[in-house]
């Protein structure tokens, strides 16, 4: 998931090496901005790991820092919602490689009632929800809400 987007509710590791001080771990805000040691606030919602890497390197670089070496790590994903026709809907931590089916089986199944062909996912893409049809074995991702539908007999 090189390419997955920081969202609020992400939580990550900033490491600095040789340099405690601007090391942190932290759980993005809703804002989606951190006030980092000497940058001040930072905007970091919608970018990829390379990217925040890239923005505090070139921050630090020069005025505080001769080559700054930073990495920056996830430490936990934010959770997924599923409701519908599930036997505990609610949210969910997210691990990479969940479908729509484990994530059912997370929520303790599916009900008798569940219509396992419609299943509508909420995902926010570029800061805009879109609503998708999918199949139970699509992937999921963190902060998809998941809608099991009802099946009609």
């Amino acid at each position: 998931m090189s390419q997955y987007q920081l969202g609020s509710g992400d939580k990550i590791s900033i490491t600095v090496f040789g340099q405690k001080d601007l090391s942190m771990e932290i759980r993005l805000p809703d804002v989606g901005t951190i006030n980092y040691p000497f940058l001040g606030e930072i905007k970091i919602v919608g970018l990829t790991t390379a990217e925040v890497e890239e923005l505090i390197y070139n921050g630090l670089k020069g005025d505080y820092l001769v080559e700054p070496s930073v990495l920056v790590t996830f430490l936990e994903y934010r959770p997924f919602f599923i409701d519908g026709e599930v036997k505990r809907p609610g949210g969910y931590p997210y691990q990479p490689g969940l479908s729509v089916n484990k994530a059912a089986a997370l929520a303790g199944g599916y009900t008798d009632r569940a219509s396992k062909d419609n299943v509508i996912i909420v995902r926010e893409l570029d800061g805009v929800a879109e609503e998708l049809n999918v199949r139970v074995s699509d992937m999921i991702q963190p902060g998809d809400i998941i809608t099991i539908k009802q099946r009609f007999f």
